[in-house]
């Protein structure tokens, strides 16, 4: 599917993300820049597609969802964990102030890092690679964590590593039965949760 200029307000505004400078980011970022060549021609289809090792890069829909319960202003630091083509760690850039993404399959990561240069994301966004399950202690505190596989609950790691105030937004559950959640960190440490939509993703694993 060829990009056009009305796919963002097809796929993603009539659908419920509202949010003017998530929908900006999607507009900015040049998808097809993180698919692999044989499938560039469906770069903005409405679906995930398959990046090798076992790994996809989200739907269009489900990243915008993600970017938009983070509800970022510009000034945050923000984890991105599973990098995979780095798509979604360039959509933040245009978002958040710094982004750090780990990804966990170094081939997988390097790709990621040549995709976010050609697109000129060189320089916003820090890779490493890792388990993404401990997340970066060395970088926090997050105000925005957003997890692109499926844990059983929210590793205790990743929400140490949450300032208060802050939101992570994860896949929760297995197989067929997943929901995409957001967990913010009250004051106090407290935890407030919320299902967003059912969604499937690859497995976290650490």
């Amino acid at each position: 599917m060829p990009r056009s200029d009305d796919w963002v307000e097809r796929q993603l505004h009539r659908r419920g993300i509202t949010d003017a400078r998530v929908l900006d980011a999607m507009r900015r970022v040049p998808r097809e820049e993180f698919v692999p060549a044989e499938e560039r021609a469906h770069a903005y289809a409405d679906a995930a597609l398959a990046l090798g090792h076992g790994q996809t890069i989200s739907q269009p829909f489900i990243v915008a969802l993600i970017c938009q319960s983070l509800g970022l202003t510009g000034d945050e630091r923000v984890l991105d964990v599973g990098t995979g083509s780095g798509y979604q760690a360039a959509v933040l850039a245009e978002l958040a102030r710094e982004v750090v993404s780990i990804e966990r399959i170094p081939e997988l990561a390097e790709k990621a890092r040549r995709s976010l240069e050609a697109a000129g994301y060189a320089g916003r966004v820090e890779l490493r690679v890792g388990d993404g399950t401990l997340g970066l202690p060395d970088r926090a505190p997050f105000a925005g964590i957003a997890v692109a596989a499926a844990a059983r609950d929210v590793p205790p790691a990743l929400w140490e590593q949450l300032g208060d105030g802050g939101r992570l937004v994860l896949p929760v559950g297995r197989g067929l039965d997943q929901h995409l959640e957001l967990h913010e960190r009250l004051p106090g440490g407290q935890a407030r949760r919320r299902s967003l939509a059912p969604v499937r993703f690859v497995p976290l694993v650490s």
